[in-house]
């Protein structure tokens, strides 16, 4: 089947691919705990001027001290306390600073992070069967990062730079000669470009850096998955070829990338120096002329160091910002992608009285331009058993995602007691629908939360009364932690049959009108498939249910039997009948039948399922 058709495909809706407007769009997550923002931002102002003090209050004092202008009288201790003060204020501000604002980023973090698993749930199943669980897994943590990271660079780095940039060039175009702002001025201007520049240009070496290391790493561990095969045809020389190939285009690209930075870090010092040395020497002639004061030079000199020091980092955090912004807009593509299936503005909650469901002439295919279902027209009456049988890509289970509502149908209708599903609400739908599928994925929880799971703040009595309907509560409490025993990732601790079991026990608590049993039984034995088929007839005795059946030995009760081939119903009845007129169902059931007898260890053996549904006195 193909689900990624251009003309079913969502397509992504246009997004203006800018910075600055993602950046606004980050604001409502921010300005929710607005009052926290406007203090963070006040304890940064503190902090910043306590920051330009510091070389003020140091001018002072190198002032006071300066023996060559008779200054040294007696140790200026208010000074010495102040100056103490100002790098206690400043580094105290700095931590309030964190500590209020602290709350606004991990709650932007955490509610862009709901927004996308909401939406992610939104939808539709043809976007996650498109999708790797890992891409998924990426979209939800990279809505949090990218906030954390680009709330960091503005707050902690960027916002304090500017502040003190602005600080800075009040204390010299106030106190000083105009060529003091000047230089710093063209210093800073010169800095900013320079190493954005390199940035930039160095960018390429450091992407194509991290590829090949992502390529070569990937056929090392591919070659290790197979390493069987890799003996069998004996070609570890060609794989560590390989690897070394791609190895030998990622040193390249490191060394450029090292050439590189070691480029950015020399001319980012010599910016600074120059610019130093600049101001010095106008410092200096100011002290020689009288004009300017020792404490002065050490003034201007701490000043512009104590602004290049975080300027000194611009590089990286230029880099690590532009990576968090592509985040954040590939985020907010996400969010701007409209699910394929939505409620109406006017859906209703389903209303269920009978729980009688009928395909009208339904037509639907993944692909538009290769239809699955033809015209698939049935009823299911209420408290009836109808099966759907088939070879395989029939359209079987494209039948219960429809049901489900995971797609619309193209044509036609599915109606339940006469209600059209897409009329109504997509939950109050699926409240009222059961299914045991034939894979039957577990969470990677308890044997409780698994079967809780179809009604989450269920009691332990219900729970173990579903148990044991699906006749797998002795086995639970044969475990040594009965219900608490965790089930292993996707359940792999248990057999089949076990899962299955679970599986009808969450059938079971959720108490549906409407059940839908899709291959429930293929993949198991022969013993297991007998356990299920009991447990299975138990749970569906007076509902409405569906049966998708691979095995016909497990539909033979069935009040109604469909066979379907390329899409079409091709044949209609119960078993006796489908198999007196000889056509399709009959050769299916021949073909099972012996099949069945060939890989039997027993005679006898082959028809055992059939007679514990149909024979009266076969233990229910």
């Amino acid at each position: 089947m193909v689900h990624h058709a251009a003309a079913r495909r969502t397509e992504l809706p246009p997004v203006q691919n800018s910075d600055l407007h993602n950046l606004r769009r980050m604001l409502p997550y921010v300005w929710e705990y607005r009052g926290r923002v406007l203090l963070a931002l006040l304890a940064l102002v503190v902090s910043k001027v306590a920051m330009v003090g510091v070389p003020i209050v140091l001018k002072a004092i190198v002032d006071h001290l300066d023996v060559s202008a008779g200054q040294a009288t007696a140790l200026p201790l208010a000074l010495l306390l102040g100056y103490g003060a100002l790098r206690l204020v400043n580094s105290g501000f700095n931590e309030l600073r964190d500590v209020i604002f602290a709350r606004v980023r991990y709650h932007a973090m955490r509610r862009l992070s709901r927004e996308v698993l909401e939406h992610l749930y939104r939808l539709s199943l043809r976007y996650h069967l498109d999708r790797k669980a890992g891409n998924v897994s990426q979209d939800l943590n990279r809505g949090a990062q990218s906030v954390s990271s680009i709330l960091n660079y503005l707050v902690f780095n960027i916002i304090p730079t500017a502040a003190e940039f602005l600080l800075v060039a009040v204390v010299l175009l106030g106190g000083y000669p105009p060529v003091f702002a000047a230089i710093t001025f063209v210093t800073v201007a010169v800095y900013i470009a320079f190493t954005l520049g390199i940035t930039n240009w160095r960018m390429h070496f450091r992407h194509r850096m991290n590829a090949l290391e992502s390529e070569a790493n990937g056929h090392a561990i591919d070659g290790l998955v197979n390493y069987e095969t890799v003996k069998y045809f004996t070609n570890e020389r060609y794989e560590i070829e390989r690897y070394d190939r791609t190895r030998a285009e990622w040193e390249q690209a490191a060394v450029l990338s090292q050439s590189t930075m070691s480029l950015l870090n020399f001319g980012q010092g010599a910016i600074i120096s120059l610019g130093v040395t600049g101001i010095m020497v106008f410092a200096a002639r100011g002290v020689v002329s009288g004009a300017l004061t020792l404490g002065d030079l050490v003034l201007v000199n701490t000043m512009m160091l104590q602004l290049f020091l975080p300027l000194g980092f611009l590089g990286v955090i230029y880099r690590s910002l532009r990576y968090a912004l592509a985040d954040m807009d590939q985020v907010f593509r996400l969010l701007a992608r409209r699910p394929e299936i939505v409620d109406r503005p006017d859906a209703r909650p389903l209303a269920v009285t009978r729980a009688e469901v009928r395909f009208e002439n339904v037509r639907f295919g993944y692909d538009p331009e290769r239809e699955i279902l033809h015209g698939v027209d049935f009823l299911v009456p209420s408290g009836r058993k109808v099966a759907v049988v088939g070879p395989s890509g029939a359209g079987k289970s494209t039948l219960a995602r429809l049901l489900f509502r995971f797609y619309d149908v193209d044509a036609g209708a599915i109606r339940i007691d006469g209600q059209d599903i897409r009329e109504v609400t997509q939950d109050s739908l699926r409240r009222q629908i059961g299914i045991v599928p034939q894979d039957t994925v577990l969470f990677n929880d308890t044997i409780r939360h698994n079967i809780a799971y179809a009604r989450p703040g269920a009691s332990q009595a219900e729970i173990e009364h579903a148990a044991r309907v699906a006749d797998i509560h002795d086995f639970i409490m044969s475990l040594p932690d009965g219900y608490d025993t965790v089930v292993g990732e996707r359940g792999l601790k248990l057999s089949g049959g076990e899962k299955q079991r679970i599986a009808i026990a969450r059938v079971v608590l959720k108490n549906p009108p409407i059940l839908v049993f899709d291959e429930a039984t293929a993949s198991l034995d022969t013993r297991s498939e007998r356990n299920i088929l009991r447990a299975l007839r138990r749970v569906s005795r007076g509902a409405t249910t569906l049966v998708i059946a691979h095995r016909l030995s497990t539909i033979v009760d069935a009040d109604q039997i469909l066979v379907m081939q390329d899409g079409r119903i091709v044949e209609r009845g119960d078993h006796a009948t489908l198999l007196a007129a000889g056509g399709l169902y009959a050769q299916l059931w021949a073909l099972q039948q012996e099949r069945t007898r060939q890989g039997t260890a027993r005679p006898g053996a082959a028809g055992e399922t059939a007679a514990a549904l149909t024979d009266p006195t076969a233990p229910r």
